[in-house]
């Protein structure tokens, strides 16, 4: 019976905001199967809690590892250890699908879809915050075939902020690149904008209106999602519905509970799981099963490195329902070369299914060793949760 042998974690420093954390799981026949915890400015935490829980893994099946390691929100680990379960399952996945000879998707059953629409998240390739800096970005997306694109232009706004007229200037700031973005890429294309929990309600439901020529798709992540806000974010739904756009969130949480209790409160008309955070893919397409079940919209978080994608990508060939897939767009070039054995390649701004011979995903190890760990400022979720 082929049992784990060995747990390791790899970090590799992508740019100045980003490094991708990755965790291999080695089994007794020597096959490796790869996982990703990207979390940024955790990366130590992360090695910390996956040398911890390494003896607990050692010696598993890979069925074992599947049926006995859950993603629990209550964790003492919080979203840090959480995020080492979550790749640790994307790795086991991975072995069963190598073990078998097939993608990881035909693990769950037939193909729902033979494509999957992407999104273009162009906020990380952004490095000019203008207007005409998130344009430029979204046409070279576009040139490339993507047709639906998302930005979070609204740096530095914090909830204390947003009554301020430092707060005022940051929220027309954002306005203004969300409405040059409509202005440049046309009527047609799909629109969204991720507000990172930067608002208070009475900013955001007016931020709401002041995108209206914008024709929004979605607005994402208006308000930290607590219990406390959940009145507040139903108000806050209608009022985007009436405007006929929708409204996104839940990146963040953790297992089939958190999004059930979601559903039964009737807050967003599209949930976002990232197999990073969410309890790994197995997790995330029960999450998206149940949104299926309760007419909302289901469509991964993904602004992270390939195997992520990969992963993420394997969930939405599967799900019963998915709107599209987060694409982080032109962050770096290591993205392509980092990969070996699959094709992530979009074309025309999806992805197809994989094709034969291309289901085994490992990474350029000599790539990985010439960009070690460096410090990285941590994300946004931090700095609003200190």
């Amino acid at each position: 019976m082929t049992t784990i042998t060995r747990v390791d974690s790899h970090v590799l420093h992508v740019s100045p905001k980003t490094n991708w954390w990755f965790l291999s799981v080695t089994d007794s026949s020597g096959a490796v199967g790869w996982g990703e915890g990207s979390l940024n400015g955790w990366e130590p935490m992360l090695d910390t809690v996956c040398q911890q829980w390494r003896s607990d893994w050692l010696g598993l099946n890979l069925d074992q590892a599947q049926q006995q390691v859950r993603a629990a929100p209550a964790s003492p680990g919080g979203l840090v250890g959480n995020t080492v379960v979550s790749a640790f399952l994307q790795a086991v996945l991975g072995l069963q699908a190598q073990h078998a000879g097939c993608a990881p998707h035909s693990i769950w059953g037939p193909v729902q879809r033979q494509v999957v629409p992407l999104y273009a998240n162009i906020n990380r390739a952004t490095t000019d915050r203008s207007p005409q800096g998130f344009v430029d970005t979204a046409l070279r997306a576009q040139a490339l075939g993507f047709e639906r694109f998302k930005a979070a232009p609204f740096d530095g706004l914090t909830p204390a902020l947003c009554g301020t007229a430092q707060g005022q200037a940051k929220i027309h700031h954002g306005v203004d690149c969300m409405r040059a973005l409509r202005d440049a890429l046309g009527p047609q294309a799909l629109l969204m904008v991720d507000c990172h929990w930067r608002f208070d309600e009475a900013r955001a439901l007016q931020t709401l209106r002041d995108l209206a020529p914008a024709n929004l798709h979605w607005f994402e992540c208006p308000l930290a999602e607590t219990h406390a806000h959940w009145p507040a974010m139903r108000r806050l739904r209608q009022a985007a519905n009436d405007q006929g756009v929708l409204l996104a969130a839940a990146e963040t949480q953790v297992g089939m509970a958190s999004f059930q209790t979601l559903f039964d409160e009737a807050l967003y008309d599209v949930v976002m799981p990232d197999v990073k955070y969410c309890g790994g893919p197995s997790e995330m397409l029960r999450i998206a099963q149940r949104a299926a079940a309760h007419g909302v919209a289901f469509s991964p978080h993904n602004p992270s490195g390939p195997v992520c994608t990969w992963h993420s990508w394997q969930v939405a060939l599967a799900a019963p329902e998915c709107a599209m897939l987060e694409l982080q767009f032109d962050e770096s070039p290591m993205y392509d070369s980092l990969t070996q054995g699959v094709d992530l390649q979009p074309q025309r701004g999806a992805l197809g299914v994989p094709q034969p011979g291309q289901y085994q995903l490992g990474l350029n190890l000599d790539l990985l060793q010439a960009h070690p760990y460096q410090a990285v400022p941590p994300g946004i979720e931090t700095l609003l949760n200190r």
